[in-house]
């Protein structure tokens, strides 16, 4: 079982910037069930950067980013102000391996992969049911090297998968499911 957040104004759809988000829902994910375990709500924030627009415009794109951090760039990270609008969303996001957003801005990329989190950015309008599906199949079957890595890392924490419980996600575990 791992654990995977998802930018959503209604928790249906993956629609947000993770910085601006006001909304955070997590799943727990295990081989052909899901369920939704917590809902984070935070203060509105407005964007200002350059890429405060920018998103993936296929609903079926998918983008997996993988940085290195030089040293210098951990310790100016670790030097952000307080108020910054990142630092309760990575204190909710601690126990996740994971988090979808429409987009998600270059200091939070590095300072989620920091936090041990892998940043995913989908294409607006890709529903959250699609994306736990996909987890639900590479937790089954292989296929997504994050996914590897959160299951081997979950494997060895001894957490154990979920089955299906009422109030859950009945998800796919074989393409065959899909017909």
């Amino acid at each position: 079982m791992i654990r995977v957040a998802f930018a959503s104004s209604d928790r249906v759809n993956v629609d947000l910037h993770f910085g601006a988000a006001d909304t955070l829902v997590i799943y727990d994910v295990s081989p052909g069930y899901a369920e939704l375990v917590g809902v984070g709500e935070f203060v509105k924030v407005n964007m200002k950067g350059e890429n405060r627009h920018k998103s993936l415009t296929d609903a079926n794109e998918t983008s997996v980013i993988d940085l290195h951090l030089s040293p210098e760039e951990i310790e100016r990270l670790n030097a952000k102000p307080p108020e910054d609008k990142v630092i309760a969303k990575l204190d909710f996001l601690k126990d996740c391996s994971a988090v979808y957003a429409a987009s998600i801005g270059t200091s939070s990329i590095k300072r989620l992969i920091m936090a041990g989190l892998q940043p995913i950015i989908v294409g607006t309008g890709q529903t959250i049911e699609d994306l736990l599906n996909e987890v639900s199949l590479a937790l089954h079957c292989g296929g997504l090297s994050w996914v590897e890595r959160a299951k081997a890392k979950a494997e060895k924490a001894g957490i154990q998968a979920k089955t299906a419980e009422e109030g859950g996600v009945k998800l796919i575990t074989s393409i065959e499911e899909l017909a």
